[in-house]
Order: C-alpha cells, then sequence, then structure tokens
C-alpha cells in the first residue's frame, strides 16, 4: 500500500476518544465527561424557533452574538474572545499559529493526550514533564523548558486536581512562550484563571460549553486573551468555523448562568457521594473539582472492571497510559446513573456465590 502521509503522521498514534453508543442503546454512558442532565430549556426555545434563512447565508465569521453574550457574563471586552468549534480546534489553532519543527510544546502529564496528537501533527518537540506523585505541578522544570507552546489543564483530566493560580502567574510571568490554561471544567472548579489573562498578553484561557452547559453536541469553544495574541489566532483558524445553529445555542447557552448553576450543583452533590461510596468499595479516589473521579481498584485489575462494565452497559474510562492503566476515570452521572454503578462494581468485587458452588 501506498504512503500518502508526511512522515510524522505515518509515525504518530492517533487519539482516540471516548466510546460513543449507538443511537438509542440502553448505555449508562460514564466515559466522556457529558453533563448528565439535559440543556437549558432557554436553549431548547432558540432552537425551535430557529430562522431557517440563517441557514442559507454563512455565518458571522467572529460568531459575534455568542461573543456578545460571553462578554455579559465574564465581564471581559467582547475582542477579548475567540469562538471555536470546540474548545478542541482553538487548542489546535495556537499549536499552528505558535509551533513549527524545532519549537517545543511542553505540559505535564498525566494530562488530556490531545495535546500530544496536536504537537505531532505539526512536527513540533515534544516534552512531557511528570507531575509529582500528588499532583504536584513541576514548575521549575515548565520554566526551564521555556516552550513555544505550554498546554496546563486545570481541573486537569483526568485526574481533577487544580493547579493552584499563584503558581499559574509565576510560570506565566517567566516564559517567553504562550501559556495556554485549558479550563474545559473550570464551571466545577473553586477558581479560574480569568485574572491572568488580563494580567499577562501571553496567557490564553480556552473553554468550552460542552461539560458545564450540556452542549457537547453543538461543539462550541471559546478562548479569552489579550487581542495582541488572538490577532496571530485569526490568521489561522478557518474562516466559518463556527455555523449559525451553534452560535444562537451557545449564546441562550451561556446566558442562562441560573439553570448552568443549578445542574453543576447537583453534579458537585452527585460527585461527594459517588467518592464516598467508591472508597467503601475498597476504590482509591483522588480529590477532584471537575465532573469526574479518576479512582484505583486496589483488589481487581482495572481494565477487567472496564471490560465487565462494558458487557454490563456501563461505559467508564480506561487509558492504556504510563500511571493511568491500573486506573479509571469515571464521570458523574446522575444519581440513579451512579447507583446502577455502584451496584455493578459491588457484584463485580464481591460476586455472589451460585448455590450450586459445593455440590458433588
Amino acid at each position: 500500500m501506498m504512503d500518502y502521509f508526511r512522515g510524522n503522521v505515518t509515525a504518530m498514534a492517533a487519539y482516540i476518544p471516548g466510546e460513543q453508543p449507538k443511537p438509542g442503546s440502553q448505555i449508562i454512558k460514564l466515559n466522556s465527561n457529558e453533563n448528565p442532565y439535559p440543556p437549558s430549556p432557554v436553549v431548547l426555545e432558540v432552537l425551535q424557533n430557529f430562522n431557517s434563512e440563517s441557514l442559507r447565508r454563512y455565518p458571522n465569521a467572529y460568531g459575534e452574538d455568542f461573543r456578545l453574550s460571553a462578554s455579559q457574563v465574564l465581564n471581559i471586552p467582547s475582542d477579548w474572545i475567540i469562538v471555536g468549534n470546540g474548545s478542541d480546534e482553538l487548542l489546535n489553532v495556537v499549536v499552528r499559529a505558535c509551533t513549527e519543527p524545532g519549537k517545543k510544546v511542553a505540559y505535564p502529564i498525566p494530562t488530556y493526550v490531545l495535546y500530544r496528537t496536536l504537537t505531532q501533527v505539526q512536527s513540533a518537540e515534544l516534552v512531557e514533564i511528570p507531575y509529582g506523585e500528588n499532583y504536584e505541578l513541576p514548575l521549575d522544570q515548565l520554566i526551564a523548558t521555556n516552550a513555544a507552546v505550554t498546554f496546563i489543564a486545570t481541573p486537569n483530566s483526568p485526574s481533577g486536581h487544580v493547579v493552584p493560580i499563584d503558581e499559574l502567574r509565576k510560570l506565566a510571568s517567566k516564559l517567553s512562550g504562550v501559556l495556554v490554561i485549558d479550563e474545559a471544567y473550570v464551571d466545577f472548579a473553586q477558581e479560574n484563571a480569568l485574572e491572568l489573562v488580563k494580567e499577562f498578553e501571553n496567557v490564553i484561557s480556552i473553554r468550552t460549553l460542552s461539560k458545564g452547559y450540556s452542549l457537547a453536541g453543538v461543539r462550541l469553544g471559546f478562548g479569552i486573551a489579550n487581542p495582541k495574541l488572538l490577532s496571530g489566532l485569526y490568521k489561522v483558524k478557518d474562516s466559518y468555523n463556527i455555523d449559525a445553529i451553534a452560535v444562537a445555542v451557545g449564546a441562550a447557552g451561556i446566558s442562562d448562568q441560573v439553570y448552568k448553576n443549578d445542574c453543576v450543583a447537583k453534579i458537585k452533590a452527585s460527585r461527594v457521594q459517588l467518592a464516598i461510596a467508591l472508597k467503601q468499595l475498597g476504590f482509591r479516589v483522588w480529590d477532584s473539582q471537575a465532573n469526574f473521579l479518576l479512582v484505583q481498584p486496589l483488589e481487581v485489575n482495572a481494565k477487567y472492571l472496564y471490560q465487565k462494565l462494558k458487557e454490563q452497559g456501563i461505559l467508564v474510562r480506561y487509558f492504556q497510559e504510563t500511571r493511568l492503566d491500573d486506573k479509571l476515570r469515571i464521570t458523574i452521572g446522575t444519581n440513579e446513573q451512579n447507583q446502577i454503578l455502584i451496584n455493578a462494581l459491588m457484584n463485580l468485587l464481591n460476586p455472589v456465590p451460585s448455590p450450586l458452588q459445593g455440590e458433588g
């Protein structure tokens, strides 16, 4: 077979997203960190009354209606906001705009595996620095690398921990390249990095409506940065990267903070309950400020549990990665979904013996 691709593309491994069951499948899906609750009723109303004339025309190239809504919610000028086809597109735009062969991309691991994929596509130099045993940020090593792009996910996936603002501030002040603070899960956290965007020209916060706003299917993300930094990113992004429906839905969704906050509060409460139940089953559970938990079964192989749960129609996330291959990442579902998971784990960890066992 002919090899049609660049050498780096042939050599790299593809990013593998979480499994997506077929529509209508009776699956409890706790593997992709989706919000278990429906979008805001305001969003559904926008969809029902959407003007079909907008489908005939190209959308606004900058997602202006969404930028204005986000600007009001975040109290930041709209020209400090760039809109993307999911936050993943914006991560890609940053790497494409700021790196090339010979330039470095650095980040602590374990973290979001897509950073590796985007770097390899661009043929940039990859620098992965292990987190400390308790997920302490390798601050001095990241500063010494002085990469063209440094990624920090906070809350981090899959660990759920938050990097303290003071450490991010020190990192931003020491880097000559761009610091990307990936805040995909910020709606579930106790703090955010928006103040650093205002302080440092080289910092961009990247967020999404997939998690807190129940809009993963819409694919809408946004970045917040000084317009001087955004000016270079606009040269790289596709002209019409956000469709008209996504802009309208996203503007409505981010404006309904009351509904979003109510869903987030329910998820946080369920997160506490699920963590307690898993600890009672003998799991090690890491503290999380996201909508998922990183857990380690101490008596049973993690991959075995992942496979057995899948056989029962329950999807959780298993990573074949260093420091993760003995753990599972579990999305917080509804209380009912979480209880079904706990019941299944109880049966797997403490199987009820068959009445026929021991009979001759």
